[in-house]
């Protein structure tokens, strides 16, 4: 049994595993080193992130091999619309998060502070097969930030890679350079949140900083092989607004390329912040069309009914390369070399048929 920062006495797992990124301070304290946040723990405490504690002179991973449950979505729901269109991801998270927002849409799993939530065991092992049991593509670290539980994803990563699948991390990129550059080493794909290009919203509303998360993406698109897709949930009143929407299209363009696609999704009330309204679809729209004006060839709309906000054309000429509904493919126009079925330019992006695998059975478009 351990004392948590308030007192409360919480429990720590026998599953507990050992972490690398931390130091010993000199007053006695043990600083994680994993993130930016770098929560300094006493004897008993746990970081903000819930799943790290100090035990002893170290740091532990409490979450290691437990899960708060799996599920086979659609790749379009991570979201991802540039890497494997209409597969399916085995999708799985543990518990907590080492960011604090107050308007988090996954709040019941990444804001848990109790280990009952850990029900479903899994090895690294066990998750690669049940992916390939299942018939799965990739693997998806989701629900709660894969950071809060690098040692468990990045084992995970290495026992998918050993048995041909893929995977994913949803994240919202906030950790230090030297467990980023291991995390990624071993990631096919990411969808990297961007909540804002203000700082200020950050520190108020989300308990971080934007300069981490830039860095992270910044380093991702540059200097990894991981496919890079960036998701902004605009919340009424705080995100939204025309200056916002230009200034962060365009350093998207600049710093990490005008084909990284990015999504627009519409905000629900939820958890701690249920006094804004939901996003109006018109808000998404006009989002989108000043992305597009930036100079991003790939701008999309979620959490809503926008077929022609969803899907994917071709910039060269219009054409449609993957239409879509929500998470379901309607069309698909691109060849077996991921190239635009009518005018033959390339698509960026990882497809079935770029990695020597069918295309999806969907009909061809133009």
């Amino acid at each position: 049994m351990w004392k948590g920062p308030a007192g409360r006495i919480i429990p720590l797992m026998d599953t507990a595993a050992p972490t690398r990124y931390w130091h010993l301070r000199e007053d006695g304290r043990v600083q994680c080193d994993l993130c930016p946040r770098q929560c300094s723990l006493r004897e008993g405490q746990r970081g903000l992130c819930f799943g790290r504690a100090r035990r002893g002179d170290a740091i532990v991973l409490t979450t290691y091999g437990r899960s708060s449950g799996f599920a086979v979505d659609p790749i379009e729901k991570k979201p991802l619309f540039h890497f494997h269109p209409g597969s399916g991801v085995l999708s799985f998270g543990t518990a907590g998060c080492n960011l604090a927002c107050r308007f988090c849409q996954n709040w019941d799993m990444s804001k848990a502070t109790n280990d009952d939530i850990l029900a479903a065991e899994a090895s690294p092992e066990a998750i690669a097969a049940r992916a390939v049991r299942l018939g799965c593509r990739s693997v998806a670290f989701t629900y709660n930030d894969p950071v809060a539980f690098h040692e468990y994803a990045v084992d995970t990563a290495r026992a998918c890679r050993a048995r041909g699948i893929a995977t994913v991390a949803v994240t919202a990129g906030y950790v230090n350079p030297e467990p980023r550059a291991e995390f990624y080493a071993v990631m096919d794909a990411a969808n990297i949140d961007l909540k804002s290009f203000d700082d200020g919203f950050y520190r108020r509303y989300c308990g971080g900083r934007l300069a981490p998360v830039l860095e992270t993406l910044e380093y991702v698109a540059r200097h990894t092989a991981t496919w890079l897709e960036v998701t902004t949930l605009l919340i009424p009143g705080l995100n939204d607004s025309p200056a916002e929407i230009n200034a962060l299209s365009a350093w998207v363009a600049e710093h990490l390329g005008p084909d990284t696609p990015l999504h627009f999704s519409a905000f629900h009330p939820a958890y701690r912040m249920t006094d804004r309204p939901p996003t109006p679809p018109s808000t998404l729209a006009e989002a989108r069309r000043l992305a597009r004006r930036a100079g991003l060839r790939f701008v999309y709309t979620g959490n809503v009914v926008d077929p022609e906000g969803q899907s994917t054309r071709c910039p060269a000429c219009g054409a449609l390369l993957v239409g879509r509904d929500w998470y379901r493919l309607t069309a698909w126009g691109l060849t077996s070399e991921g190239r635009c079925a009518a005018c033959g330019a390339p698509c960026p992006g990882i497809f079935a048929a770029a990695a020597g695998l069918p295309p999806p059975d969907r009909p061809a478009t133009r």
